[in-house]
């Protein structure tokens, strides 16, 4: 018997070469092809992702909150000294803006620092338990050019009220300012106890205008 011998692999036809060849270079370019699409996916992707505005926080020294009310029928203004938060908004897109505002009861001023001390007693804003007075919005609604309609929570000495507030806006370089008046009730919150709860002496009503300004 003869040693086995290897049979030598029998040639690839011509034809076969050129269709190898052919749909070598098909699956080369859509590779490629392919590549190129997702890329560009990506690219358009990347465009159309919106940056969200980011939390700006409260100038303190150019913000004010001032009280009117009305004692025995006499108009009486009030300021608070310490204002202080954060702001998220975008003028293209209001309606996903937030606002987080604390207030520093202690810093309540209307003039006369024995009555600023009265008003830091437990019958009136009891400042010692309750040191800040804050207001969380739940939403934001476009009012018009410039303006938008805020609503949200307003805790007073613990006490918790949905408000509601139409506000005026500005933009400046990076500078926003925010305006508006917030009439609430003051007996709601718990606000002058005992014989301060008669409002023929005292009104009910109290306006909280308030002037925001933050800096991006």
């Amino acid at each position: 018997m003869s040693d086995s011998v290897c049979e030598a692999a029998p040639a690839t036809p011509p034809s076969m070469v050129r269709i190898e060849r052919v749909f070598g270079r098909q699956r080369r370019s859509g590779a490629r092809m392919t590549l190129a699409a997702w890329a560009a996916l990506a690219a358009c992707g990347a465009l159309s992702v919106t940056t969200p505005a980011s939390a700006a926080p409260i100038d303190v020294a150019k913000s004010t909150v001032i009280t009117t009310s009305k004692q025995m029928s006499v108009a009486v203004d009030g300021k608070f000294k310490k204002v202080s938060g954060d702001v998220t908004f975008d003028p293209t897109k209001p309606a996903a803006g937030s606002a987080h505002v604390n207030i520093d009861i202690a810093s309540y001023d209307i003039g006369s620092e024995e009555y600023n001390s009265t008003l830091r007693t437990a019958e009136w804003f009891d400042a010692k338990t309750y040191p800040q007075a804050t207001f969380v919005s739940t939403s934001i609604t476009p009012a018009g050019a410039g303006k938008v309609t805020v609503a949200g929570k307003l805790t007073i000495k613990g006490k918790t009220q949905d408000v509601t507030v139409p506000l005026t806006y500005a933009v400046q370089g990076n500078t926003q300012t925010f305006d508006g008046v917030l009439a609430i009730r003051r007996l709601a919150y718990g606000i002058g106890a005992n014989e301060w709860k008669d409002t023929s002496v005292v009104a009910d009503e109290v306006d909280i205008k308030f002037h925001l300004v933050v800096t991006k």
